[in-house]
């Protein structure tokens, strides 16, 4: 062939580039393959833009800890003070005003529902499962009740009967088609913790006693993504090694009881998945950002994190996330705002002035990581958000009693355009899992139903979805 119709084949404008094309080279002895962003090239012709922002949402969690600024809807003690009601919105349906709350959020594709509380049953033993803390995260993040075995009030242990949001979606079957390097990032800021053992380290379950805790150090996060492996021959050994165990235990699977089969089964899922991510540690980004140092500024280590994450998405290494800025009931102290004790003790004293304050701040956060994902912007025009539905809650509604309701739900991104933007839906004591089924379908999963315990609904908020 001669070079002239070498240079014309290559740049044929009709030839479709796979969207699983990777950069091929040699490194420290072994292949590499680096990964690529999505290209114009990877796109059908038809319809590209709207079938690029359909055909892989990503789905998230932004989570700040001890609610909002409490008033009366969120009880009768709350209403004595007289305080106003900062979070929701003045007007309902399309082209809401945001309340003073919600400005930090900037101009950023965002969707609210207010007015909404955990509906599951509260067993009576053992007590204390009503405590808005625990109840509040559980049912938000998790659809259903604390698990009742285990579980002690007075020291505050408790768990999940099931996973988390973002491990229900990164593990359901219809989500991912062909698998990445990460089914999710489980990433945090703040470092306080109101207790160092359990539920008070992670928003993110597997399932009962089971947590993802947080990555939490910028340049570890960038190690984990972007890092070429310092002995690939070695990865291949000790893949070529799993094989072997795995072949092994499989033939002892007819020699066991069905219980200690089911056993087997769960510890060979989690051995596939190490080999999942063994075959995969080669690959990486060509688009890595330099690496970052730390910082205790919580605003600037959100940018920085974010910033990593989004990169991280844009590759395709993942697509669903959790991102804990700070942990349930936090003992974070805001010393830059004047506030001198931590946040778990400041709402506990009932001061009102400092909650505002700290939560409109953790706001800020939040906006600046959608800052980061808005940034981010493909071939065909389109950014992280209009690929995203990212749930932002807490753990309930107000901090000062742990009132459970009107906890605060927003939805940000567009989902590919299943999700309309700047419309506030409220519902006074109305079920929170009718958020969880409605970010669900957005997302593309099949949700006749969620919820448990109790709290069970097939219905969605029908304002906030495009068709």
């Amino acid at each position: 062939m001669s070079r002239r119709l070498f240079a014309k084949k290559r740049a044929d404008p009709s030839a479709r580039l796979s969207r699983r094309r990777l950069l091929r080279g040699a490194a420290l002895g072994g292949s590499v393959a680096l990964g690529l962003p999505l290209l114009e090239a990877m796109l059908p012709r038809r319809s590209a833009r709207a079938e690029a922002a359909a055909s892989e949402p990503i789905f998230g969690v932004f989570f700040w800890a001890n609610g909002l600024p409490w008033h009366a809807a969120h009880g009768e003690a709350q209403g004595q003070g007289g305080h106003a009601d900062l979070w929701t919105p003045a007007q309902t349906g399309a082209g809401f005003t945001p309340s003073p709350l919600m400005v930090p959020l900037g101009a950023h594709p965002y969707s609210v529902v207010t007015g909404l509380e955990p509906r599951t049953e509260i067993p009576d033993q053992p007590p204390g499962q009503g405590d808005g803390h625990m109840r509040g995260f559980m049912v938000t993040m998790t659809g259903d009740r604390i698990k009742p075995e285990g579980f002690d009030h007075p020291s505050h242990t408790l768990t999940a009967l099931r996973p988390t949001l973002d491990q229900y979606v990164a593990g359901h079957e219809g989500f991912y088609d062909v698998l990445p390097r990460f089914r999710s990032l489980v990433l945090g800021v703040s470092g306080a913790r109101f207790h160092d053992y359990g539920h008070w380290n992670a928003i993110s379950y597997n399932g009962p006693d089971s947590l993802n805790p947080p990555l939490m150090n910028p340049a570890q996060l960038h190690s984990l993504l972007f890092d070429v492996p310092d002995d690939l021959v070695a990865v291949g050994r000790r893949a070529r090694l799993l094989d072997a165990v795995m072949d092994d235990a499989k033939s002892l699977r007819t020699e066991l009881g069905s219980v200690d089969r089911q056993r087997l089964d769960a510890h060979l899922e989690h051995m596939s998945e190490i080999q999942r991510r063994l075959d995969l540690s080669s690959g990486t980004c060509d688009i890595a950002p330099p690496a970052p140092g730390d910082t205790g500024d919580l605003l600037l280590k959100t940018e920085i994190m974010a910033e990593l994450l989004a990169v991280a998405l844009q590759c395709g290494l993942t697509r669903v996330f959790s991102f804990m800025l700070t942990s349930p009931a936090t003992t974070h102290v805001f010393n830059n705002l004047g506030v001198v004790n931590d946040m778990h003790s400041v709402c506990h004293a009932g001061e009102w002035e400092q909650v505002r304050s700290v939560t409109d701040y953790q706001l800020q956060a939040f906006g600046r990581f959608l800052d980061k994902l808005a940034a981010q912007v493909d071939p065909m025009g389109d950014t992280l958000l209009d690929r995203a539905c990212i749930f932002g809650t807490s753990e309930y509604g107000e901090g000062w009693q742990h009132s459970v309701k009107e906890l605060p739900v927003v939805l940000a991104g567009r989902c590919g355009g299943a999700l309309l933007p700047g419309v506030h839906a409220r519902e006074p004591g109305g079920n929170i899992s009718k958020a969880h089924v409605t970010m669900l379908r957005a997302i593309g999963l099949s949700t006749p139903s969620f919820g448990w315990s109790g709290g069970e609904t097939s219905e969605q908020f029908d304002a906030l979805l495009s068709g």
